[in-house]
């Protein structure tokens, strides 16, 4: 079979779950006898001419197109915000590719910048067309349910009145800024209706709040267009079905990994200096500053910790971490490293942290970390609350409190035999073939 994969972003230049997953997900397929080919989004300059935002390379000998976006009007859209869910330019490309490589399935792993217009282009040439939802991008413009100041949200009101709201304050300064940050939700729920309800209505921004007032409705309408969608949690399915998908069409089915990347771990023993971990994304959303203030707050020389993630992503935050840190004996920024060194870069920790700001869909480090009977420590949220059982694989804490991140590094100091006992009830985790079994049934091809 002919398969064709989709992400937002794509390695070698980047390598978070979705990636991995993807890149995972690319290699089983094609042991299975399968050609696979994928389209991934790239940030571009903003001067490239439309014929030049499409190239192609290959990795491990895969064939990748790569469409290269930018913060700037395309393909007839000139709003911003309607380009990163409803990109024409995108679409038309995948159009092309899709005419010249004719799969025989298409799956979705994300869609950020590229946009949900490509499910239309895959029904107009009756291609079935599936997707991994791997954050909640379909639903929330930022992905995370998260809002300006940090705290959950429960997505879009009835016009987004609230997303308005976040957009305009995340642009930084400027009268709109300014202005937005004083107005209730009513008065932008009642801006965004006007919009809609009076087309000849004119104002600073009004393409924008269009954008944002449509991008629901236009997303979960083509959602419902796919063969299926595979929910990694059963929160995503929540989510996915009270904002309007079908629930026929959701498939529960967690994450596999590759286990050759993942060794196991003798059982772990109460340690003299306990080994504390974190890998991900240095960004805001994935909390490593509440791991570094619990950390802080620990008796000294009780600890170690091993701090893993690029500095690039989010500069800013980056330094604030470093300034964080400071001269604390005992942290160390190991940068990044290839996916399949993971298991060697587990063995030297005893327990992993996670403590996440937002709303994860069960990050792969989690399954990993279970492949090398490796206890969990992370914020007490549905989706992780999923792959972390208090007191059996993990410890689980308040979400932001680096107080309560601190009692739980003392308990597996303290309390003996904890960790050993936590470390024995990881459970291994399903492996990408598993993963890709589930895939194929999905496309109407199980083996």
């Amino acid at each position: 079979m002919k398969i064709l994969l989709t992400t937002h972003q794509f390695l070698p230049e980047y390598s978070a779950g979705t990636e991995v997953l993807t890149a995972s997900v690319a290699r089983e397929l094609r042991h299975r006898g399968h050609e696979v080919r994928i389209l991934t989004g790239f940030p571009g300059a903003a001067d490239l001419r439309e014929d030049e935002r499409l190239d192609k390379y290959t990795f491990e000998d895969f064939l990748i197109y790569r469409f290269h976006h930018a913060n700037v009007p395309m393909g007839e859209e000139h709003s911003l915000v309607a380009l990163n869910f409803d990109n024409p330019l995108a679409a038309s490309y995948f159009g092309q590719i899709a005419d010249d490589y004719m799969p025989d399935i298409v799956h979705f792993f994300h869609l950020s910048r590229l946009g949900t217009g490509l499910i239309d282009e895959c029904i107009k040439r009756g291609i079935p067309a599936c997707m991994t939802p791997t954050d909640f991008w379909a639903i929330c413009n930022m992905a995370q349910l998260r809002l300006e100041d940090g705290s959950l949200c429960n997505g879009p009101t009835r016009q987004a009145g609230n997303c308005i709201k976040h957009l305009g304050l995340a642009m930084k300064g400027g009268g709109a800024s300014s202005l937005i940050k004083h107005l209730p939700l009513v008065s932008l729920d009642l801006a965004a209706y006007a919009s809609v309800r009076f087309p000849a209505l004119r104002y600073p921004y009004r393409e924008e709040v269009l954008a944002v007032n449509r991008r629901l409705h236009t997303n979960m309408g083509r959602l419902n267009g796919l063969k299926r969608i595979m929910a990694p949690t059963k929160l995503m399915t929540e989510v996915l079905v009270r904002h309007g998908v079908n629930p026929r069409l959701i498939v529960q089915a967690v994450y596999g990994i590759e286990h050759a990347a993942a060794q196991t771990n003798k059982l772990a023993k109460t340690p003299s200096q306990l080994r504390v971990g974190f890998i991900g994304t240095l960004g805001p959303h994935k909390g490593c500053h509440v791991l570094i203030e619990a950390f802080n707050a620990l008796p000294p020389g009780t600890a170690s910790l091993h701090i893993y993630g690029s500095p690039v992503d989010f500069p800013d935050y980056a330094t604030q971490l470093l300034t964080l840190a400071g001269d604390t004996n005992g942290i160390e920024f190991r940068g990044t490293f290839p996916n399949a060194q993971i298991g060697d870069v587990l063995a030297d920790f005893d327990v992993l942290v996670v403590p996440s700001m937002w709303y994860e869909n069960t990050p792969l480090v989690l399954h990993s970390a279970a492949a090398s009977r490796l206890p969990v420590v992370a914020s007490d949220l549905p989706g992780l609350a999923e792959a972390v059982t208090q007191n059996v694989n993990g410890l689980l804490f308040e979400r932001g409190s680096a107080k309560a991140l601190a009692d739980c590094l003392l308990r597996l100091t303290e309390e003996s035999g904890l960790l050993k006992q936590l470390s024995a009830n990881c459970r291994p985790p399903r492996t990408t073939a598993d993963y890709v079994d589930d895939l194929l049934i999905a496309w109407g091809i199980g083996e």
